[in-house]
């Protein structure tokens, strides 16, 4: 009996032992991002599949090309987008300034670029600014498949359709059967430059049955859609510029705009013009590969071609060697593998759709919403979880662009009457501000910079990082405090004449928003620190502002109303509706003096309870998860973040989808990240590994690589 004992207490220890030092082994990365890898059987709208490096990005049908373009024009359209491709309808000779119209909301005359519902120049001239620039589709790549007669084949010619995205290598493998005939497309990205590589094997290259199509349209200048008009083919040329024995370089020009595609391919095949803008290159060999770089300049007909596929295969193993990962695979709870597939799959698109020099738009370089312009108040919400997932190069890329628009920021500040700098809504890369009845008067985008510099300061606290953002941060703050406005009776600051993050407000009616003023408390405070680490003197008037800002309006339930005027949030439709941005004072942001934790909680469990869901958007779930987990509520951090809702459903590809019009939503994927990235890191001061999941033994989740948020 006491040998017995001791033994079972070696067994203990070593069973003991054993399980530590397997929770301590590393996360097999490449099984965990190779098991969410999306899979493809079918003609499905909304399961194209894309490769891109944030620059650049390409999307493909099942055939692993642009192939049937028409069939996703209403799902997740088949795309070639890149940041530097825009362009504009000719100018009648409209000036921003037309589109301008004053109100006054603190004793002056604030000038906004609007929208005008009465017709007329100014009606004009805020539209043509809405419109453009617009983003451009840069042409279609796909297989042109052709019957006996001459005549193209349709789409039930493709068979037996197996396509899978290697997120591993970034490559889409996809095989199917053409007239009966095996063939298999390889499709890469390049991740240093905006050029594909495809690789490719049919038998009816050889029986002269298949061809590769380029073809480009005009662009459309719609809202929202695939920007392709295919019905102006006089308003724009396609030059075969030079061509040689294994090259082609096509010039194409829509108005002043102007750029080129560089052909290369091995082996033999010939070049033919089909129509204006329509080029096929004929393989005459069962095995064909080649690439197309497109470029703002005339390429070099010369350049040494790399091995794209290789460069993929060293970039992508290196993104996911590197950073942030999240492993739920020991998670009992059955929802755990769909939290892990979200999670891994919104990673790869956000690096390819959202890390590029400019803001992202919101369906990113897949197809183009509000025309292809980005919002700065969604910058946040794609791009502050590069730097929580240890990713902060990404983030850096978009960062410099702030610089170069200073002086348009700098320009709209002043015309309102306002120091410092005031950060447009939606914009393009010019940086000019789009007239809008809503953006112009939006405010919550311009804490964003000081917060996005902070996650890389963190990253990277050294002189370097404070002399490349200090200056911004300053002059970001200097707005801030200026458009505060001083409530003498009171003896307090207030935030008026602004539309909230909860669009569904007024501007000439809204003070004190919950949101707006959680961040501007939190951003004042860090501007200040911003201060103190380059050697200055706190700013004794932010100060001020910091220490007399309103604390957060409440009702006789104890429950955060969404602005000080807003009496009947509880009781108005209008107020529980759209984003439930209260949530936001605390969860994004860390808990304040403005905002007392029982009554957070007691307006986080009326919104779960009551809030109209149905007229949501797909970054309000991770909002509430963030607030949830900081109210010490896990199970509701996961319920959120899993909840079924037609604007949090995430597609075979990862993207979030939101309704017909937006089937592509990055800032839901990355609000995500975000979220999730907090729940399992935490944040300054919280305590205990992954606070934001239930400690129920059913969220054994493993992580590495994540920082804490603020």
């Amino acid at each position: 009996m006491k040998y017995t004992g001791l033994f079972l207490i070696f067994l203990q220890c070593a069973t003991f032992l054993s399980c530590a030092a397997e929770s301590n082994n590393p996360i097999d990365r490449k099984a965990l991002v190779t098991r969410n890898s999306p899979h493809v059987r079918n003609f499905d709208p909304l399961s194209s599949l894309s490769v891109g490096n944030g620059n650049f990005a390409y999307t493909v049908d099942a055939t692993g090309m642009q192939t049937f373009p028409e069939l996703y024009t209403e799902g997740v359209p088949l795309g070639t987008q890149s940041q530097w491709g825009w362009h504009s309808f000719p100018n009648p000779g409209y000036r921003l300034e037309e589109s301008m119209k004053t109100y006054n909301f603190r004793g002056w005359a604030e000038p906004y670029a609007t929208q005008f519902n009465e017709e007329g120049r100014a009606h004009d001239a805020a539209e043509w600014f809405r419109v453009n620039p617009h983003r451009l589709h840069l042409g279609i790549i796909g297989l042109e498949v052709s019957k006996p007669n001459g005549e193209q084949e349709r789409v039930e010619a493709v068979t037996d359709v197996d396509q899978r995205l290697d997120l591993w290598t970034g490559v889409i493998h996809s095989s199917f059967k053409l007239q009966g005939n095996a063939t298999s497309v390889s499709t890469v990205c390049d991740p240093d430059n905006d050029a594909l590589s495809f690789n490719i094997h049919s038998a009816l290259f050889s029986k002269n049955g298949l061809s590769v199509k380029f073809r480009f349209p005009y662009p459309s200048g719609k809202h929202t859609d695939d920007a392709c008009d295919w019905t102006q083919p006089g308003k724009h040329t396609t030059e075969l510029l030079a061509s040689g024995q294994n090259y082609c370089i096509l010039k194409r020009q829509i108005d002043t705009t102007v750029y080129y595609l560089a052909i290369r391919w091995k082996g033999k095949a010939r070049v033919s013009k089909k129509d204006a803008h329509y080029f096929l290159l004929s393989p005459l060999s069962d095995d064909f590969s080649f690439s197309t770089t497109f470029s703002q300049r005339m390429p070099e007909k010369n350049t040494i071609e790399r091995d794209v596929f290789a460069a993929s295969s060293a970039y992508w193993n290196q993104f996911w060697k590197k950073g942030g990962i999240v492993d739920f695979s020991a998670c009992s709870d059955p929802r755990a593998k769909e939290l892990e597939r979200r999670v891994v799959l919104s990673q790869y698109l956000l690096a390819i759709q959202s890390a590029g020099i400019y803001p992202p738009q919101e369906t990113g370089l897949t197809y183009n919403s509000w025309f292809g312009k980005f919002h700065l108040e969604m910058h946040w919400w794609h791009a502050a979880q590069f730097a929580l997932w240890q990713r902060p190069e990404l983030l850096e890329r978009s960062m410099p662009w702030y610089t170069r628009v200073y002086p348009q920021a700098e320009a709209i500040a002043k015309r309102q009457g306002f120091k410092g700098i005031r950060w447009m809504k939606m914009t393009d890369p010019s940086g000019i501000e789009s007239p809008s009845k809503v953006g112009s008067f939006l405010a919550w985008q311009q804490p964003h910079y000081i917060y996005l510099a902070e996650l890389i300061y963190r990253d990277k606290p050294d002189a370097q990082t404070l002399k490349k953002y200090s200056f911004l941060v300053e002059q970001t703050a200097t707005f801030m405090a200026s458009f505060a406005t001083y409530d003498k009776e009171k003896n307090r600051y207030v935030l008026k004449g602004l539309i909230p993050a909860q669009e569904t407000l007024k501007a000439s009616e809204t003070i004190n928003p919950p949101f707006e003023l959680s961040y501007w408390h939190f951003a004042m405070n860090l501007a200040q620190e911003w201060r103190q680490r380059e050697g200055k003197d706190r700013n004794p008037q932010w100060d001020e502002l910091i220490e007399k800002l309103s604390p957060l309006a409440y009702n006789a339930d104890k429950l955060y109303l969404a602005a000080e005027d807003a009496v009947d949030t509880y009781k108005d439709i209008r107020f529980t509706s759209d984003h439930m941005a209260v949530l936001g004072a605390v969860g994004i942001l860390p808990m304040n003096k403005l905002i007392r934790e029982d009554y957070m909680k007691n307006t986080l469990h009326w919104i779960w309870d009551n809030w109209n869901w149905n007229k949501t958007w797909g970054w309000d779930y991770p909002m509430t998860a963030m607030n949830a987990a900081r109210m010490g509520e896990p199970e509701k951090a996961v319920g959120a973040l899993l909840m079924d809702k037609r604007t949090n459903t995430y597609l075979v590809n990862g993207h979030n989808y939101q309704d017909e019009r937006l089937r592509v939503y990055l800032p839901g994927n990355g609000g995500l990240l975000a979220a999730v990235a907090m729940m399992c890191a935490g944040w300054d001061g919280s305590k205990g590994d992954a606070p934001g999941f239930p400690k129920d033994g059913h969220w054994n989740v493993r992580w590495e690589n994540l920082s804490p948020m603020p």
